[in-house]
């Protein structure tokens, strides 16, 4: 089946192409071969066995990605039997949450007829929740599905994470420090802690274990973090650990929009979010904006599974306050890309990078627009849904009798 999939070759034709990575393209074609972009643009050489879909008058852009959800890990947030992004620890450096994705997740195919077609499955609870993986949504198996494992190590500095620390902010930052002090002496002393030579540390080895990566920097911490306080204390851990972070929520993002950007911290924001809390009380719609005008590299997302496929709506609010059009559209296609160490491959119309691409009836941002086609790996999607399905069975009441 797949080897079918990745042979066919498709050409886009007579669209106005977004490539993200360029200016948009007028009368454009893109061609889809194997499962990769081999061409874009005005003028380029369609394959003599390309089936040609006449795209003129559309809009043809990447596939949209969501840079924080827990899509394939929930279905019902009330039932725990459908929620797999947990382990309930404060420490759970050593989970993956990858052997817990629902391939068969009907919130999947919600999402994709939406325009998303990639999304970063992310654990949730506790000070370090675990491993974060990069998904495409398509795919029968797990391992189909599965683009980058691990994509970022989640942690909480936020008013969520304060039972971690024994109620204190400052318990739960010092809490941090030893967990990553620990994992260092690990790495030096692993023959004597093998010969339990060592005091107890503050987690088991395999959570310290994975912890190393990351103080390597060779795996991105995503920190769910929102009060301006806890931003900059995220930034001071990230300086003395030589961690490279990614901010998660940021309400208060725009008070310091400098300091984040003096560090080079990307951040990942939800634009639509503007209701007060005591864990973000500076929370305002023009977050998005203000960092970006700062130099801040930023990211959307959409948490809620259920809702993943409003994340064109979070970019079109981030318009509405400020934001330039193509940097929204950056935000939801290259730039988490970028944050999770796969723009080489994934967020833009270019040769050579893998054909997630949608085409759509209009504006993306506007409301009434539809998605027409949707492709991931090369692979047209169908575009039906549950949701949809119901609505068919339903819309036309029977008599009664």
């Amino acid at each position: 089946m797949i080897a079918v999939m990745l042979a066919q070759t498709i050409a886009l034709t007579g669209g106005t192409v977004y490539p993200v990575s360029g200016p948009k393209i007028e009368h454009a074609t893109v061609v889809i071969q194997n499962g990769k972009i081999t061409a874009v643009g005005a003028d380029v050489t369609i394959p003599g066995d390309a089936t040609r879909i006449d795209v003129s008058g559309k809009w043809v852009t990447p596939g949209l990605i969501d840079g924080l959800s827990n899509l394939g890990l929930s279905e019902i947030d009330a039932v725990d039997g459908t929620n797999e992004g947990s382990t309930g620890k404060d420490i759970a450096s050593s989970f993956n949450v990858s052997e817990g994705l629902n391939p068969a997740s009907t919130l999947i195919p919600i999402a994709r007829i939406e325009g998303v077609t990639s999304a970063l499955a992310s654990p949730g609870g506790g000070l370090i929740g675990g491993q974060a993986v990069l998904i495409d949504l398509d795919g029968g198996t797990i391992e189909q599905m599965i683009d980058r494992s691990p994509a970022a190590m989640v942690m909480d500095l936020s008013e969520g994470a304060k039972h971690t620390g024994n109620g204190s902010r400052a318990g739960v930052s010092a809490r941090l420090r030893q967990v990553f002090n620990d994992a260092l002496e690990y790495s030096r002393r692993k023959a004597d802690y093998n010969r339990a030579q060592m005091e107890a540390l503050s987690a088991p080895a395999a959570d310290l274990e994975a912890l190393l990566p990351v103080l390597r920097g060779e795996v991105p911490v995503l920190v769910n973090v929102n009060r301006k306080s806890d931003i900059l204390t995220a930034l001071r851990v990230a300086k003395e650990y030589k961690l490279k972070m990614i901010l998660a929520g940021a309400s208060e993002g725009w008070e310091v929009a400098s300091e984040i950007a003096a560090a080079g911290a990307p951040v990942l924001v939800a634009p639509m979010d503007n209701l007060p809390s005591y864990d973000g009380l500076g929370i305002r719609f023009g977050n998005a904006s203000m960092l970006a005008k700062a130099g801040v590299k930023v990211g959307f997302y959409f948490s809620d599974s259920h809702n993943a496929r409003d994340i064109r709506q979070q970019a079109g609010t981030a318009v509405s306050f400020g934001m330039t059009w193509d940097q929204a559209l950056r935000a939801i296609t290259l730039t988490p890309a970028e944050i999770f160490g796969v723009g080489e491959k994934y967020g833009s119309l270019d040769a050579g990078k893998v054909a997630n691409v949608v085409v759509w009836s209009g504006d993306p941002f506007e409301f009434s627009t539809a998605v027409e086609h949707v492709y991931i790996r090369g692979h047209e999607i169908p575009l039906t849904s549950r949701q949809k399905e119901l609505f068919e069975r339903y819309k036309t009441v029977p008599p009664s009798y």
